[in-house]
């Protein structure tokens, strides 16, 4: 087996989407080749409610699946499908856009004021861009977690790990998605298939990635190999581990909608304004 080298270390930057939400983006709206079937990663953690309440009012989506997981705090949602209801700590929302959807999230804080979370947005393959649209919800009682003789916890979200299966299934990319603690000095391998893209994002303490430091806010991108080492520092470290087959397809990206064409992309917005958008709703 071969651990994988960090090919680069990204720090999440600070900036502003839906009605004013700030929150800090670690990749996204650039090249897509790098972290494909990957899009974009947001962290929304905020302590002060001035700062996500505005949250994602009305917006459509189509060619792609945005994944929500909830740390602290709850995000309401709503849909053109007809589903609504709260995300709370621990949560996890895996939404199929497929053909479209219009929806809206709107983050609240807990007593502390705490609103906690990340954003995840994989591609769909050209096959799947206009399939019907689809939710996986799952509490945090429902998310496996893996404990180690070492004193780490894995949950797994989406993919395996040792055995133990995450809840979200059918997923065209066929991803990993762990959220992993390692206690401090401790140094922990994961498996990580070679011929996917994996990616590591820090939100707590710190850890030396093979042999890369990384701390808060940081995206550690992997270069080729079968898996990761990390190496937690004195606070020990708490990180989300994402790896996907890369679809290796063309991509038409403006705002919510991702299309493989221009010409795809120009229809899915001309839909939108003559409001033929939705397909399958």
């Amino acid at each position: 087996m071969t651990i994988r080298p960090v090919k680069k270390l990204i720090k999440a930057k600070p900036t502003m989407e839906g009605a004013g939400v700030k929150l800090h983006r670690a990749f996204g709206f650039g090249s897509t080749n790098d972290f494909d079937p990957f899009l974009l990663f947001d962290d929304f953690r905020g302590d002060d409610p001035s700062d996500y309440k505005a949250g994602f009012p009305w917006h459509p989506h189509r060619g792609i699946e945005t994944i929500t997981y909830v740390l602290a705090g709850s995000v309401e949602h709503g849909d053109s499908i007809g589903n609504s209801g709260s995300i709370t700590a621990g949560d996890i929302q895996w939404m199929t856009a497929g053909s479209g959807i219009i929806h809206q999230e709107m983050p609240a804080g807990d007593a502390e004021g705490r609103m906690y979370g990340f954003q995840l947005w994989a591609n769909l393959p050209s096959k799947l861009k206009m399939t019907k649209p689809r939710y996986q919800e799952f509490t945090s009682d429902m998310i496996p977690a893996v404990a180690g003789e070492d004193r780490s916890l894995v949950k797994v979200i989406c993919g395996e790990y040792l055995g133990t299966r995450g809840p979200v299934e059918g997923i065209a990319a066929d991803p990993v998605y762990l959220d992993v603690f390692v206690p401090a000095g401790v140094k922990k391998i994961l498996p990580a298939a070679n011929e996917c893209n994996a990616i590591a994002y820090v939100f707590e303490g710190s850890g030396k990635f093979c042999d890369a430091d990384a701390d808060d806010r940081t995206l550690v991108h992997f270069g080729p190999g079968d898996e990761i080492s990390v190496t937690a520092g004195a606070e020990g470290v708490r990180f989300l581990f994402f790896a996907g087959k890369p679809i290796k397809e063309p991509v038409a990206w403006y705002g919510p909608i991702v299309m493989n064409t221009q010409e795809e992309l120009r229809t899915a917005f001309d839909e939108l304004e003559k409001g033929t958008f939705l397909k399958n709703n």
